[in-house]
C-alpha cells in the first residue's frame, strides 16, 4: 500500500509567479503606451498627407478669403463704437437692461422719431445708430466677492447646497456693479448726451430716488448719533482729566463722585476705555462718510473715453475678435476643412458598408 506525500509549494515558486505577473503587467502597459504613440503618429501622417493632397483647395480658400475681406472692408458701411463705463450704486441693472432693449426695439422698428425723443437727439442722429448694448465688467475676484456676499445672506443649510460655479452660471448679467454701455453707429458722432440721457432716465426714477433718500437719511442719522456720542465722551474725558490733574483729595473726589482707590472695578475710572471707544466711533464716522459719498449718485460714470466713436473693423468668429480682412480667410478655411473632412468621413463609411462589399451577382 503506497502513500502519496503532498508537499506545499515553495516560496521560490510563489515569487516566480509573482514576478511573472508583474512582468506581464508591465509588458501590457508598455504595449498600450506604444499603441497610443503609434496611433498618434499615424494620425499625424494622415493629417500631413490630407493637407498635402488638398493643398490646392486650401490655397484657393486663402486667396479667395483675402480678396473677399479686402472687398468687404472697402465697400461695406463704416461702423463706429462709443463706450461709457458705469458703476451701479443701486440695483438699477434690470431697469437699465430693459431700457436698452426698448431702444433696440425702436431701432428694429425704425421708429426714429420716438427714439430721438427718448434720447434727446435729432432724428438724423437717431437714424445713424445701429444698436445699443450693455456688457458686464467683472473680474474673477469680483465674482468671488459677490458669491461670498450672497452666501452670508443665506442660512447654513441653504449655503451648503450652493455651488460657486452654479452661482456664476446662473447670475444675471445686470447684477454686476460695473457695466459697459456701447453705442454702434454709422457715423462718428458724439454720443455723450445720449449716454447721459440713458442714465438720466434711470436716475430720475421715483423708486431709486426714494431709495437714495432713505439711505442718505439713515446714514445722516447714524452720523449724528456718533457725533453726539463723541461730544459726550469728550465731556466725560475732560472731567477725568480735571480730576487727574488735581492732587487726589478725598473731599473733591467725593464731590465729583469719582474715586481712584479701592479694588472694586466699578469705582475705578475708565478713561482708557473711553479713548478706545472714541477711536471706534471715529472709524465708524469715516465709514459712514464714505457710504454717503458712494450713495450720492445712483449711477456713477467711471470713464467716457471714445465718446466721439472709434471705427469698428473687427468681427467675432467663435467668440474671438478678428480683423475683417482675415475674418473671411479663417471662415473659408474652416468651411473648406469641414467640407473635406465630411467627404472623407463618407468615404470611410462607404468602405465599411456591407452592401458595398456584395458582388453584382449577389445583388441580382
Amino acid at each position: 500500500m503506497s502513500t502519496t506525500n503532498t508537499t506545499p509549494p515553495s516560496e521560490e515558486v510563489d515569487l516566480g509567479q509573482l514576478f511573472k505577473m508583474i512582468g506581464s503587467a508591465f509588458n501590457r502597459l508598455f504595449q498600450f503606451i506604444g499603441s497610443i504613440f503609434k496611433h498618434l503618429f499615424l494620425a499625424f501622417v494622415w493629417v500631413v498627407f490630407f493637407l498635402k493632397k488638398r493643398a490646392l483647395v486650401f490655397s484657393s480658400a486663402l486667396v479667395l478669403g483675402l480678396i473677399l475681406g479686402f472687398f468687404v472692408e472697402k465697400n461695406s458701411e463704416k461702423q463706429y463704437k462709443s463706450t461709457f463705463t458705469l458703476k451701479q450704486n443701486y440695483e438699477t441693472g434690470e431697469k437699465l437692461y430693459n431700457s436698452v432693449d426698448f431702444y433696440n426695439g425702436l431701432l428694429k422698428d425704425k421708429d426714429y422719431d420716438v427714439l430721438a425723443q427718448n434720447l434727446g437727439i435729432k432724428k438724423e442722429t437717431a437714424e445713424d445708430i445701429i444698436r445699443i448694448e450693455l456688457q458686464p465688467i467683472a473680474t474673477d475676484n469680483d465674482k468671488i466677492l459677490m458669491f461670498n456676499k450672497y452666501m452670508k445672506e443665506l442660512d447654513s443649510l441653504a449655503a451648503s447646497k450652493v455651488d460657486y460655479q452654479d452661482y456664476i452660471n446662473n447670475i444675471a448679467t445686470y447684477k454686476y456693479k460695473f457695466q459697459k454701455l456701447i453705442i454702434t453707429s454709422k457715423g462718428r458722432e458724439k454720443f455723450k448726451n445720449v449716454f447721459e440721457n440713458i442714465i438720466k432716465s434711470i436716475t430720475e426714477s421715483t423708486f431709486f430716488i426714494n431709495e437714495q433718500n432713505k439711505d442718505l437719511s439713515q446714514f445722516q442719522s447714524q452720523k449724528l448719533a456718533i457725533e453726539r456720542s463723541l461730544l459726550q465722551s469728550d465731556s466725560l474725558q475732560r472731567t477725568y482729566k480735571r480730576v487727574l490733574e488735581q492732587q487726589i483729595d478725598p473731599k473733591i473726589s467725593s464731590e465729583i463722585g469719582i474715586t481712584f482707590e479701592g479694588n472694586n472695578d466699578k469705582n475705578k475710572t475708565r478713561e482708557y476705555d473711553l479713548y478706545k471707544n472714541d477711536i471706534e466711533l471715529r472709524r465708524e464716522r469715516v465709514i459712514i462718510d464714505r457710504q454717503i459719498k458712494d450713495k450720492a449718485n445712483i449711477i456713477d460714470i467711471i470713464s467716457s473715453n471714445q465718446d466721439s466713436g472709434n471705427i469698428e473693423d473687427k468681427r467675432y468668429l467663435f467668440g474671438v475678435k478678428i480683423h475683417i480682412k482675415f475674418y473671411y480667410v479663417f471662415a473659408l478655411l474652416l468651411l473648406s476643412l469641414t467640407a473635406l473632412l465630411g467627404l472623407e468621413f463618407f468615404k470611410f463609411l462607404e468602405r465599411y458598408n456591407p452592401e458595398s462589399k456584395t458582388s453584382p451577382k449577389e445583388k441580382a
